[in-house]
This record gives structure tokens, sequence and C-alpha cells, in this order.
């Protein structure tokens, strides 16, 4: 008698050959999703790049770092030296985020009052996805430490945190370059006197107040913003404790969470280890960095060390260049 059906043997080579070309798909699939995740990346940089530099174009000055991790921005107080917030905050209108900017405020750039501070509660909390790469985590609120500010309070620990930093130069980005600032009028008296704590030869760094003619080693060759290493374990903390030093407050916050030097290779993100000041990324290969010139480029975790170094130094004199 002839049977029209397959039989068990033939059934279980057909699961076979389908089992094989699903193995051999789903990398595929896998590499082409980070490749778009990594575009996305490329692309949040380029946008950020150039809000700093149309930051720049009209105020004569890259966004600066900010007054450290006691302060939050200001919508009263400008993009450049005199804005306490970081560099994060000041180009928020520049990326289509006026309205948020300008809820942190109450009209009177030289007093803080309860009114400024009840309405940036909102603001502190919002988290943007552009201000993270997708490849390591969503833009979604994540914990700090504090809730306390200078000049605001913040609705929880649950805040906004971003993956991208300025670049100080060589020069370490410490947060206690700003701590003698304990009121608006000492801010700006160090802005009128351009005597901080701490001074950086990058592009952005604590009280700083670049422009682009000042990148005498020209724009294509100096580092504006890059990807900052974290650890894997504290990507997404589950309470305050458990947090890294170089990521454990607001992205709209001046200091060191938001600035990165280039004294130390970049990195590729890793479990267990976690220093708080260098480049890095989640990526395979390499991390993205933007230029002061606003384009992005792939930069190895096996670049030179001085290459590396020279690039964050806005006057160095030295030739560096990406290959």
């Amino acid at each position: 008698m002839k049977h029209n059906g397959f039989t068990l043997v033939e059934l279980l080579v057909v699961i076979a050959i389908i089992g094989m070309l699903v193995g051999l798909l789903l990398p595929a699939v896998q590499q082409a999703r980070e490749a778009a995740r990594q575009m996305q990346c490329s692309n949040n940089l380029h946008n950020m790049s150039l809000g700093c530099l149309n930051v720049e174009a009209s105020n004569k000055a890259l966004p600066s770092g900010g007054w450290a991790t006691s302060w939050l921005g200001d919508g009263d107080r400008g993009f450049t030296q005199k804005q306490p917030g970081s560099w994060i905050f000041a180009i928020l209108p520049m990326m289509e985020q006026t309205a948020l900017f300008q809820l942190a405020s109450d009209g009177d750039p030289n007093t803080i009052t309860q009114t400024q501070k009840d309405r940036g509660k909102p603001v502190w909390s919002t988290s943007l996805p552009f201000f993270n790469c997708p490849s390591r985590r969503p833009g979604t609120p994540n914990y700090t430490r504090s809730t306390a500010y200078r000049n605001a309070t913040a609705e929880s620990n649950l805040q906004a945190k971003s993956d991208y930093a300025g670049v100080t130069g060589n020069t370490h980005p410490d947060a206690n370059g700003g701590s003698a600032v304990g009121t608006l009028k000492e801010g700006d008296e160090l802005c009128a006197s351009d005597s901080w704590l701490y001074r950086g030869n990058g592009a952005i760094f604590t009280g700083s107040h670049v422009r682009l003619s000042e990148i005498r080693d020209g724009t294509t060759n100096t580092y504006l913003l890059g990807e900052k290493y974290l650890g894997i374990d504290r990507y997404i903390p589950t309470d305050t404790k458990n947090l890294d030093y170089g990521d454990d407050v607001n992205a709209y916050t001046g200091g060191d969470d938001n600035q990165r030097w280039t004294n130390t290779v970049p990195l590729q993100d890793r479990s267990g280890y976690n220093p708080c000041y260098g480049l890095g990324s989640t990526h395979a290969g390499s991390l993205k960095m933007a230029m002061c010139d606003g384009s992005v480029h792939s930069v190895s975790y096996s670049i030179d060390s001085e290459t590396h170094k020279f690039l964050g130094i806005r006057n160095d004199g030295e030739a560096a260049q990406l290959e």
C-alpha cells in the first residue's frame, strides 16, 4: 500500500534543517539590530554635538560643564558659564525641549525661590531617550543619590541619567572643582574672575567658557562629547546603594558624572570594574566620539593612549588625528 505522508525520519530531518537555519539566522538578526542601535547612538551624539555648536554660534561659547553635582539646571541663567546645570541641560532648547528648559525657572536669574524648586521637580525625572545609548539601557528614570540640590528639589531618587559626557581633556573631572559655589552670587563671582578651583584643557569642564576659536588643534582633531564607561552590573541599579560613582547623579547636574577625561584609554563595559571618569561603551570593538566640528567617529578601544589623550586637549599643539 502506498502512503502519501512523511515518515518519522523525514520529519526529523526537516526539523533538524529548520533548526540549523534558525541557528544561522539569529546571529545575523542580532547583528543587524546592534548595527541599528549603534547608528542610533551615533545619531544621538551627532545631534547633541550640533546642539553644542548652536549654543556656541548664538552665545560665543560652548555650553559649560556647570557648577558641580550640587547644582541642577536653571532655565533663567542661559547656556554657558553662568548656567549651574550641565551641558546636557544647556542644550535642551537645541534638542526641541525648550518647554522643559524653561520649566526649571521662576523668571528671576538672581534668586532661588520655592517656585523654581517646585516647577523643576518634574524636570529632573524627565528622561529623554536620546541621552542614552540604546545598546546599553532604555531612556527611563534611574536611581541617583540625591533629591536635594542647592537650587532644586527632585521628586524622588529616580531621575534622568545620560550615557554621554563632555570631554574635559586629560584633567580630572573633579566635582569638588565647584564645591565652593554655595550661592548664585558666589558662582557669578567665579564666572567673572574666571578662577575656578578646577580648570580643564578640553572643550567642556566645570565652569568652562570655551570658544571654537580657542580649539587651536582644530575642531576636527578635538573631542567634544563621547560615551562614558559604565560597569555592566551598574546599568540599572536596583536601589541607591548599588551605584557607580561616575553615574550616580542627575543628567542635568553640573560636575563629574557628565564629564570624562582622556588620561585613561577607553574601555568596553565590563562587570566588576568601575573606574569613575573614563570613556567607554557597551559596543564591541569601539566607542562613539563626537568631535568639535560635529562629526562622529568610531574610536577603537586599542587606540594609542597618547593619541587618545591629545585628542581630548584643545590646544596642546600635538598633531593627533583619528585615522
